[in-house]
């Protein structure tokens, strides 16, 4: 029988089983970090440490289980590359950069662990590596042992997965002038807004710093004037008063404005609770079809 994860449960296993490592999905650490002051035993009785991984973990999630005492390694993989196999190595000398700047670099994917043979990112038409100047974005390419064979009796699966010699992730990212991958986003989650793409993990990066926000999602929604436009499905923290959402749209919408480039900016926003997978992932599938349930949004809204 599943339990479903929460916050007390976590505090009480540190303190009564004194435990010192675990691993969850990020909305598992957001849970953690906003649990209420009566289900959390902070300061933590020792150091415990985190792996995280399913999804990429808004800077400020990090920033908060660093605040609360936890250490957290974030690692990345999929199912087809046998689960984690790029993580982001700490370095000795991110320990005197500012909380936020660090929450920032331990954000990216980072390296390769050593049972990978080869990680990149690449120019999906080319094939060749983009240029290591933290903008330049390109598909994350696998290589190695760890590496699957193949999806069973699905020989067009396996014949674009494996193009060219290489497992292709879907996962769109850059690399850093230190080697460092950071993912901007699934290839299917790229939202086209007036032939302008848009990263939805980076607007869900800002809608988690929003102080009245707990958790976010964005999709795409077709959008009568620009094809597409992002849709942000919001969680509202414990105590936020909801009773005027048209007003609580307002105040996020002018926080994204000042956030971030005016055609990123949601023009729709759906309250309530995300739909999740057992082990914390949201399930942007359902985000979406919700979003074409709604319809494209009109040409006089926002």
């Amino acid at each position: 029988m599943f339990t479903q994860v929460t916050a007390k449960a976590v505090y009480e296993a540190i303190a009564k089983y004194k435990v010192t490592h675990f691993c969850a999905a990020p909305v598992v650490l957001n849970t953690i970090i906003n649990a209420p002051p009566e289900e959390t035993i902070l300061p933590l009785p020792h150091v415990v440490h985190v792996n995280t991984a399913g999804a990429a973990p808004p800077p400020s999630v990090l920033s908060g289980m660093s605040e609360r005492g936890f250490r957290v390694t974030h690692t990345y993989g999929l199912s087809e590359t046998y689960g984690p196999s790029v993580y982001c190595a700490w370095k000795p000398e991110w320990e005197s950069l500012p909380p936020e700047r660090q929450a920032q670099l331990n954000a990216r994917q980072g390296v390769r662990y050593i049972g990978l043979e080869n990680l990149e990112v690449v120019n999906t038409k080319t094939m060749q590596p983009v240029p290591a100047d933290g903008k330049t974005v390109g598909e994350i390419v696998m290589r190695g042992n760890s590496v699957m064979k193949g999806y069973l009796k699905n020989p067009k699966a396996n014949e674009e997965t494996f193009a060219n010699g290489w497992f292709h992730s879907g996962d769109l990212a850059v690399k850093h002038p230190d080697g460092y991958i950071e993912i901007k986003d699934r290839s299917k989650d790229i939202i086209i807004s007036g032939a302008e793409n848009i990263s939805s993990v980076e607007v869900e990066n800002a809608l988690y710093s929003h102080p009245a926000i707990l958790e976010a999602a964005v999709v795409a929604r077709a959008d009568e004037k620009w094809g597409e436009s992002p849709c942000a499905f919001v969680t509202l923290k414990s105590g936020v008063d909801n009773s005027n959402q048209q007003r609580i749209s307002e105040d996020i919408l002018k926080f994204c404005k000042a956030k971030m480039p005016a055609y990123w900016v949601p023009k729709s926003f759906v309250f309530g609770p995300l739909p999740k997978t057992a082990t914390g992932k949201i399930q942007k599938h359902l985000l979406r079809a919700k979003a074409k349930e709604m319809g494209p949004v009109k040409m006089s809204k926002l």
